[in-house]
């Protein structure tokens, strides 16, 4: 709650303008609360031109739109996404790019810009996106399941994150090239639970999202090498697994739980146009780990892998004697590979006695949080 509240202090003293039932309202922004009342002040009722003396309070059924009809250059520069791009310090939102992602210059900054027309921007985007091998995508929108509006489609790059207004690109933003990016079993999608995504383009835009790799499946399967063959109780979220396979203090990740909770709880955020600074950089900073992520869980999957080929390197090299008996066995499983047999078990005794199992013999993971498993060693 207090990383929504500090999203919300944001708009302090920022120019919007609500339309209710009967009246629309032009005001500056006092304070905006977690349960969804709204305080102005200088309020007027554009209509009529009518001042209204001090504060007034409106309630979040009473509202029917919000707008935010005056915008600073500074602002305007972000929303629009023109000459400023919005930027990130790598430093500061991926410390662990240098030692994951190998680039042909150092970076300091990964750059967001918004795609919301057609004539300048769209095209130099897609022609950028379509020479990546792989890209990170996210998308936001109201509605539920299957059923919900699309507002933004999130792409990142290595060093650049795509904002695409989907609220005013409409669907010919899909037909001409979003869908052949999206489609094309060549360019490696990755999210974290494609369900959502999938189902809303298919839906929405008969768009079939093809080639992914999806984060939270990988961190599942990850946690039920690491356990024995455990599964965990549920699902873990994005800030979750960035959080333990990253190796990012929760801190730096608070723009992630605000935009789950903004997404569960205030998803008409979304439809705000010209969309606020901080709501377009949390959608960028949404999507700037997914690729740094998919080749850290990579590396954890064929962890046993690598250690049973370094198993067979050292025997073959310092164990030459043996060798000979390769010939007459034949293909008879050695001993270095029967070893991952007793890993297994060892990594099942380990995780029965730091986890407790539910009645459906899935381990509760709730109490392990970010440190949830410790891996066996050879």
């Amino acid at each position: 709650e207090n990383n929504r509240q500090k999203f919300l202090d944001s708009f302090k003293r920022k120019c919007i303008k609500l339309t209710t039932k009967s009246c629309v309202f032009v005001g500056v922004v006092q304070r905006i609360n977690l349960n969804k009342t709204v305080i102005l002040e200088d309020v007027v009722e554009v209509k009529s031109g009518t001042r209204l003396p001090g504060s007034k309070l409106f309630f979040g059924h009473e509202i029917f739109n919000v707008e935010f009809p005056e915008v600073s250059k500074q602002d305007a520069a972000s929303n629009s996404g023109d000459q400023n791009p919005g930027q990130l310090t790598v430093a500061e939102f991926q410390p662990y790019r240098n030692k994951l992602m190998v680039d042909d210059e150092d970076k300091q900054y990964v750059n967001y810009v918004v795609i919301d027309e057609f004539h300048e921007k769209f095209g130099p985007a897609l022609m950028h996106i379509r020479k990546q091998q792989a890209i990170g995508i996210g998308i936001d929108g109201i509605g539920e399941f299957q059923h919900e509006r699309l507002c933004w489609l999130q792409i990142a790059t290595k060093n650049k994150v795509y904002l695409f207004d989907i609220l005013l690109l409409g669907g010919r933003a899909f037909k001409n090239g979003l869908s052949m990016i999206l489609e094309n079993d060549h360019i490696l999608k990755v999210t974290h639970d494609c369900r959502r995504i999938a189902g809303c383009l298919m839906a929405q835009f008969r768009v079939n999202l093809t080639n992914v790799f999806d984060t939270q499946i990988a961190d599942v399967k990850w946690f039920y090498i690491e356990t024995g063959g455990f599964l965990p109780d549920r699902l873990s979220t994005l800030e979750e697994v960035v959080s333990l396979h990253l190796k990012m203090n929760l801190s730096h990740l608070s723009s992630l739980s605000i935009k789950a909770q903004l997404t569960s709880e205030d998803k008409e955020v979304w439809f705000v146009r010209p969309c606020p600074a901080p709501l377009l950089k949390i959608m960028a900073l949404s999507v700037i780990h997914l690729q740094p992520l998919r080749l850290v869980l990579l590396d954890a999957l064929m962890s046993d892998y690598t250690t049973m080929v370094n198993s067979y390197l050292h025997s073959g090299q310092n164990e030459p004697v043996h060798m000979q008996h390769i010939g007459k066995s034949g293909l008879a499983l050695p001993m270095e590979l029967r070893e991952l047999e007793v890993i297994w078990q060892e990594r099942q005794k380990w995780a029965v006695k730091h986890y407790p199992v539910t009645e459906d013999g899935l381990l509760d993971i709730s109490t392990f949080k970010n440190t949830r498993c410790k891996k066996v060693l050879l």
